[in-house]
């Protein structure tokens, strides 16, 4: 292995450049051949040769906490036990063993070190990234490393309020870890306005030596953001951590498809053939870690044809093959997938079926016997067992994106549709469906879409929740934010029709009305000639005691509005802006308004914000004297606060951009997978 190596000496040497040579392997050294290395050396003219082995690798590792912090896959590499103390070693291999795939492929990037020095320095991470691009994983690794650096106790709580609830002010040592922490795969308003509100508490345990780290879809955060209240806690955008697959190099892609190859089960001659075809399937755009680990696995390339074009469409376009693959699973398989997908907390084990899924395993043709064998062979491909805080264990989707190409499946399974939806509770119906139609826009993130034939069925659903809960709650919140974002105008009237009291229940705004779903159900009530006449009075004048008493300016900015308002009731809430709020401005800015705004649960805008857009809006119909009003208000206002306004963009950590184009080495990456077939 070093005969080239010692040609190369000989010419160091020669040159002057070469006194002291170190050689550091992780292969194994015995005294003998540590001996004529030495000697070998010493003959081709070197004063101090030194060799370094594995067990000094690993003493060197045991000894520095730092280091380990910073090459994580040592924790997949030994007992944990001969590095972390006891405390910490229960949480952390406990981690470990849930995930020992996660650890032994895992591949140190730019958006790690990152990760690992904000956590270091402030104790608060934000991952955003693209789906399957590595979150967790990175999420997994700064956890296990807060477990042996700090000794910090894990807890992975699910919400805000979970964190509040677990944070110990007596136990500084915490390690919290949220993943999907405003969604999984769309924009949960619900926990979002959870973590507005918490965000004072959660923030006081970072301060007092918590460490934090949340995880979330970038769209998803995109769309949380103006309801987080950023200017007013920097720590949420001083420290994000963007996982961008332009952050990943080259190398760093190729060797984390390595691992992923190299710990899969394909066979070898399955691997030489795909040999070829490896380094443009690392430079495939979007590259995902997650297409990288199946692309290591039998179950999902069965059908994979050994070509450069299809392992590259495997890598970037991944929906397309996994559609495939669970149509070839057998139907006990299939029957235990619909059983997780019904269960998005988990389907508990062992098995526990209420009437519900029992349903949906005799109508999908299974067994709870057949569905629990299926469900102990998918564990390590499509699902992986967790384990919660209180012990009990549950079968969840190994990746989010597995569970979205389930629902991109059952959309082409309309005989399963009516079974599914039959086995959802209201909470999976809400977050994980949608009645749109293919003409309609639809969010990010692959929803299970409901046919026009089943939209009674959910309108039922709908009503119930509402008669069920009051107006206000997270329920009915959620409820009337799919009427107005995520079903078509057939499904909206349908639902009216089973409900017709509807727009009765949307006409009690409360601050911040743009935060609000209502605006969004009536502007679309009104286009259809369905509102009536006495409930869009009744929110006009809602909406114009909140522009007087509030400031709120949602009836300016929400293009919503301009489906309810008309042109005098636009003119009557300017005029009363101008003879009611303006001759008592100066009191308003001082009253505490802004306290309703927060009891309410959604966030206030800045009062910055609504003083600048009144005073725009007065500009704009040619009013300049009400205009200097509100611009006076402000420079006073500014004036005051002596505090410098965040423009909420917040700083990213960017890793440099590097040239994929760099082959710096003529020897493949890949050249051993396969080897000897």
């Amino acid at each position: 292995m070093l005969v080239d190596e010692f040609g190369k000496v000989r010419k160091l040497v020669k040159r002057g450049l070469c006194k002291s040579y170190l050689l550091l392997t992780n292969a194994r050294v015995t005294g003998s051949s540590e001996e004529a290395i030495r000697a070998q050396l010493l003959a081709c003219g070197v004063k101090h040769p030194l060799v370094l082995d594995g067990q000094w690798i690993s003493d060197t590792i045991a000894a520095n906490r730092e280091l380990r912090m910073f090459v994580p896959r040592v924790y997949g590499l030994g007992d944990l036990s001969q590095i972390l103390d006891d405390r910490a070693y229960v949480q952390a291999s406990v981690l470990a063993l849930s995930a020992r795939d996660q650890i032994s492929t895992f591949v140190v990037t730019d958006a790690y070190r990152k990760a690992a020095e904000a956590l270091s320095d402030k104790g608060f991470v934000l991952l955003l990234g693209e789906p399957a691009v590595g979150k967790s994983s990175i999420a997994l690794m700064l956890a296990i490393s807060a477990a042996d650096n700090w000794g910090c106790v894990n807890v992975k709580p699910r919400t805000s309020e979970e964190l509040v609830q677990r944070w110990n002010p007596h136990e500084k040592d915490q390690f919290f870890w949220v993943d999907d922490a405003f969604g999984a795969v769309r924009h949960e308003r619900h926990l979002t306005d959870g973590w507005a509100r918490d965000l004072p508490h959660v923030m006081s345990a970072v301060k007092n030596g918590a460490r934090v780290v949340l995880t979330s879809r970038s769209y998803i955060y995109n769309e949380a953001r103006p309801f987080l209240k950023t200017y007013a806690y920097p720590l949420l955008h001083e420290k994000e951590v963007t996982v961008d697959v332009s952050s990943i190099t080259r190398q760093e892609r190729q060797q984390i498809l390595y691992n992923h190859l190299s710990a899969g089960d394909q066979e070898p001659q399955k691997l030489a053939q795909m040999r070829p075809y490896l380094e443009g399937a690392a430079d495939a755009n979007p590259f995902r870690p997650e297409a990288a680990r199946r692309l290591g696995l039998k179950a999902f390339t069965s059908n994979l044809r050994i070509n450069e074009a299809d392992i590259e469409t495997f890598m970037s376009r991944p929906h397309r093959f996994l559609s495939d693959v669970y149509s070839q699973l057998d139907v006990h398989s299939q029957a235990a997938l619909a059983l997780v997908y019904v269960s998005p907390e988990g389907l508990l084990s062992p098995l526990r079926l209420d009437k519900r899924k029992r349903n949906v395993l005799e109508q999908v043709g299974s067994t709870v016997a057949a569905a629990g064998r299926a469900l102990a062979s998918l564990v390590g491909t499509f699902l992986r067992s967790v384990v919660d805080a209180n012990g009990a264990s549950a079968w969840v989707f190994q990746h989010p994106t597995l569970r979205e190409g389930f629902a991109a499946w059952l959309i082409d399974q309309p005989h399963l549709l009516p079974v599914i939806l039959s086995g959802m509770d209201d909470e999976t119906l809400l977050n994980q469906t949608h009645c749109l139609t293919s003409q309609d826009g639809q969010e990010n993130g692959i929803l299970l879409g409901l046919p026009a034939p089943l939209y009674p069925d959910v309108a039922k659903r709908f009503a119930r929740i509402f008669d069920e809960w009051p107006e206000g709650s997270c329920w009915t919140d959620d409820t009337i934010d799919y009427l107005g974002r995520r079903c078509s105008d057939e499904m909206l009237m349908t639902f009216l029709s089973a409900y017709p009291s509807l727009p009765s229940r949307l006409t009690d705004l409360i601050p911040c009305v743009s935060d609000a779903p209502e605006p969004a159900v009536l502007a679309r009530l009104r286009q259809k000639g369905a509102l009536p006449e006495v409930y869009r009075r009744r929110v006009v004048e809602n909406m114009g005691d909140l522009a007087i008493n509030c400031l709120d300016t949602s009836w300016i900015t929400e293009q919503a509005w301009d489906q309810i308002l008309t042109d005098s009731d636009r003119a009557a809430i300017f005029r009363r802006v101008r003879t009611s709020l303006v001759p008592r401005l100066e009191e308003a800015i001082r009253e505490d308004w802004t306290s309703e705004w927060l009891r309410s649960g959604r966030v206030r805008n800045p009062l910055e914000l609504s003083l600048r857009t009144y005073r725009f809006a007065f500009e704009g119909i040619g009013d300049n004297v009400t205009a200097r009003f509100f611009r006076d208000a402000l420079e006073s206002f500014l004036s005051d606060q002596q505090v410098e306004v965040s423009d909420g963009q917040g700083v990213l950590f960017a890793a440099p951009v590097v040239d994929a184009s760099n082959k710096e080495h003529s020897r493949s990456l890949f050249s051993d997978l396969g080897e000897g077939v």
